[in-house]
């Protein structure tokens, strides 16, 4: 395993640039396979799960080929599907969550789409009921081998219908929309998904020929046609690594610029930072974090209750950031109740937050008090091991902002979502090494 080694305390200063969104990519790679026509994509971020999701798209017999950095090409005009029985898919398709994606085009466009049991984050049951249901609901035949963890769906003609999902789940709603654009009919969806990157993968089909109405509410409705044809898009920048940096930066007492963030799509992210007392200026679509040499204070609901952060489907706050929200309370002036309502193990990292000096009460599984410190006691720099990608980064801001030298181990967890992050990180004056 890799290590970081940071020695903290020293402010950053300049630009910075979020990589491609991982949660988009994800979906956008999954989704060529919805045509034999050629497809490009641009601004896909050099991370370990996008890797490893192009390399099983070749192994599935598509063809990639790399245009630039971040650009690719991909046509999937020979399909190999003998491959979805292999054991090589087995292994390779249960080392990564996104993989649960393909099995929505494949069944649109081939009639059988299966998948081994998703690996990724230890971060608690992320069921996959809400996919397989919809699934059913358009007509497939379902089946799971209990032996090898192994699920499939069979279906000769899919069939439009109306559904209504038991959770606004994202990847099972960008699942589902993949395998009804080339069902037969109408197919409705109620309690979609509406996050910015679903929307993008809806305009991204419906450029390919797909006809897709109800973007961006939870009311989405799919007309069914016989085939889709190739396009060009380019993906959103990444809205957790800006949630990220601006965590950063606040810790850090740094002044920085995050350049290109797309505010139109940042939701509810600008707001919840400002609620903990970060001051954040628009400039045209960069976001400028000025340097809080006098801390941050956090607001408290106007009748002088404790704040209550906590995450909820789009356009509320997503759970991937509330690590890095849980993090930088740590030093803020003033106390706020973190409410991680969907995983139940996300929190468990908080035992290393408290070893380098946190106030923090860990109240159940879901739920954890931080009374911050207000820069007037330093964290403490240690040794800690990276859980997950999101919780890794977040202890990742804290070594930055401790005093001393801190080791993080386990970081290939950060290098799944976060691209080059040790030099992009060196570029604004961080002081952090690599080790293999």
């Amino acid at each position: 395993m890799g290590k970081f080694v940071i020695e903290g305390g020293h402010r950053l200063h300049g630009e910075i640039t979020p990589q491609g969104a991982k949660n988009e990519a994800l979906q956008i790679l999954c989704a060529v396979l919805l045509t034999s026509e050629k497809v490009l994509v641009h601004n896909i971020p050099d991370i370990v799960d996008v890797n490893k999701l192009i390399a099983l798209l070749k192994d599935f017999g598509v063809k990639i080929e790399k245009l630039g950095k971040g650009s690719y090409s991909f046509q999937a005009d020979t399909i190999d599907l003998d491959y979805l029985q292999s054991d090589d898919f087995k292994k390779d398709g249960g080392g990564l969550r996104g993989s649960i994606m393909l099995v929505g085009p494949l069944l649109g466009r081939f009639g059988r789409g299966y998948i081994p049991k998703p690996g990724g984050d230890k971060i608690g049951r992320r069921r996959l009921d809400t996919h397989f249901q919809g699934f059913i609901n358009l007509g497939a035949k379902f089946r799971y081998n209990r032996e090898e963890h192994f699920y499939g769906v069979e279906a000769e003609q899919l069939k439009g219908t109306f559904m209504l999902l038991d959770e606004a789940s994202v990847t099972g709603t960008a699942n589902i929309v993949m395998a009804a654009v080339l069902a037969k009919g109408t197919t409705t969806i109620y309690n979609a998904a509406c996050e910015p990157y679903l929307q993008q993968l809806c305009k991204m089909l419906n450029g390919m020929g797909a006809k897709i109405s109800g973007i961006g509410s939870n009311l989405l409705e799919i007309e069914g046609v016989d085939e889709l044809k190739g396009t060009e898009h380019r993906m959103l920048p990444d809205m957790i690594e800006i949630g990220s940096w601006i965590g950063l930066a606040a810790m850090t007492k740094s002044e920085l610029t995050i350049k290109d963030v797309s505010w139109g799509d940042l939701g509810q992210i600008p707001n919840v930072f400002e609620k903990l007392g970060i001051n954040i200026e628009r400039r045209d679509d960069d976001i400028y974090i000025p340097a809080h040499t006098d801390g941050y204070r956090i607001h408290n609901y106007i009748d002088g209750s404790i704040l209550t952060v906590s995450d909820a489907p789009w356009p509320g706050l997503t759970p991937d950031l509330l690590s890095i929200i849980l993090v930088i309370s740590t030093q803020a002036r003033g106390e706020v109740l973190i409410h991680q309502k969907m995983f139940e193990s996300r929190l468990f990292f908080v035992d290393k937050l408290i070893d380098m000096g946190a106030k923090i009460i860990l109240c159940d599984p879901h739920r954890a008090t931080v009374i911050g410190h207000d820069f007037k006691s330093n964290l403490k720099a240690t040794t800690m091991v990276s859980p997950d990608i999101r919780a890794g980064v977040s202890l990742l801001i804290a070594a930055l902002s401790a005093k001393g030298t801190s080791t993080i181990h386990n970081i290939e967890q950060i290098d799944r979502g976060y691209e080059d992050i040790d030099n992009r990180l060196r570029a604004i004056g961080a002081h952090i090494e690599r080790f293999s």
